[in-house]
């Protein structure tokens, strides 16, 4: 019995002298393999929202308030925490920035006055569910599935899906781009704030198809490309898109659409 207990007790002293020493390696390694901290980014994380979204062009917000500190980034390039971020993080850093607002557009005028649904569609309520079903289920299989995956994805509540066909709030967008993610057939852009013209519609079937499928579609006919002066518009595959840098939001693309699916 006392050789049992013996065997026992060395047994357990073993272990623990093993996790002992372990432990002082470890520790010892943490000290020696430690990254410092860059209190500067730190700082500026704590000011930055939090969002991650990505809006800025780096991997999240630490990796905006990595690259600010070392003066490789500039500051104002986060929409999500506006004006109030940036003067904070620029009297922290010692700099200026100006925020450039910017808000998603959805580029397409489908809803339930210009387009059908040609199926019913039995699933989840999702935008992707939905796109992964045959050819769609609305008449135009490059328009708003109006499920919502765009308004789960905001963060400022600034999506809403309106007669059948998701509508943004310029005033609330933050211009993070996530709903521009979540959405399965790519119908939203982030652009910035400013008097622009903008392409409703993301149809890339011939005038005649794209027209049956929704009354407000872009039927490619080049009216909009011929007037401006900018250089502004260009037609591909049927359908007109506007550079935001060139637009200076004359109108007279507005005034030549026959569609009416180009907007101010």
């Amino acid at each position: 019995m006392n050789q049992t207990l013996f065997a026992v007790l060395i047994a357990v002293l073993v272990v623990a002298g093993i996790g002992l020493l372990i432990g002082l390696i470890l520790a010892i390694a943490s000290i020696v393999m430690a990254v410092p901290k860059d209190e500067k980014a730190e700082a500026v994380l704590e000011l930055l929202p939090g969002a991650n979204c990505g809006a800025c062009g780096y991997s999240g917000c630490s990796g905006y308030a990595s690259a600010l500190s070392k003066g490789e980034a500039k500051v104002g390039l986060c929409p999500v925490g506006g004006e109030e971020c940036t003067h904070a993080i620029g009297e922290l850093l010692g700099t200026s920035g100006e925020t450039v607002k910017k808000v998603a557009h959805i580029h397409c005028m489908g809803n339930c006055d210009n387009t059908t649904n040609k199926a019913e569609f039995q699933g989840i309520n999702s935008c992707l569910s939905a796109s992964r079903y045959g050819s769609g289920i609305t008449a135009c299989t490059f328009g708003c599935l109006g499920f919502g995956d765009c308004v789960n994805a905001c963060l400022s509540d600034a999506i809403t899906v309106c007669n059948g066909v998701a509508v943004v709030d310029i005033d609330k967008c933050g211009g993070c781009g996530l709903c521009a993610e979540a959405c399965p057939r790519k119908l939203i852009t982030v652009a910035p704030v400013k008097e622009q013209a903008v392409v409703r519609c993301s149809n890339k079937e011939k005038g005649a198809v794209a027209k049956k499928a929704c009354k407000a579609a872009c039927i490619g006919c080049m009216k909009c490309m011929k007037v401006c002066e900018y250089g502004a518009i260009t037609v591909k595959d049927f359908c007109a898109s506007i550079d935001p840098d060139k637009c200076t939001g004359c109108g007279k693309c507005v005034d030549n659409c026959p569609s009416k699916c180009i907007t101010i």
